[in-house]
């Protein structure tokens, strides 16, 4: 056992600092985790409602959803895509429908997006 109190001694601030930081990355990974699983309730919540007609609740969480667009990530942003894909028609424009419109929306903010990646894609391509 001195072998183990000589180490810790030896190597306490090491052990600290590594402690602390898997700590704080567990903490970071929890709260990505959680901000997401918080944009699917929000998403699903403006949905239900809108089929059952809750008219301004359901704005009320569209204009939520809109706010936090440009932060999402791409997975998320192509979930809602997909899961607003089943519930309209986009090939006939609906602008008092709140859920196409939403579609609409992520709809451009993938090509906006995918934009970004082409020209990464092609800066790439160029490099020597």
């Amino acid at each position: 056992m001195p072998w183990l109190m000589r180490f810790l001694r030896r190597y306490r601030y090491f052990l600290i600092f590594s402690m602390l930081l898997l700590a704080c990355s567990v903490m970071v990974v929890r709260q990505f985790i959680l901000n997401q699983s918080h944009h699917v309730e929000l998403r699903e919540a403006f949905i239900l409602l809108h089929a059952k007609g809750y008219t301004n609740e359901t704005q009320r969480l569209f204009q939520k959803l809109l706010a936090e667009l440009e932060t999402l990530p791409n997975g998320l942003v192509m979930q809602d895509y997909q899961r607003t894909l089943v519930l309209v028609d986009p090939a006939k424009p609906d602008q008092s429908n709140l859920v196409w419109r939403y579609h609409w929306t992520v709809s451009n903010e993938l090509d906006k997006r995918a934009e970004g990646t082409l020209v990464r894609a092609l800066k790439i391509a160029h490099e020597p």
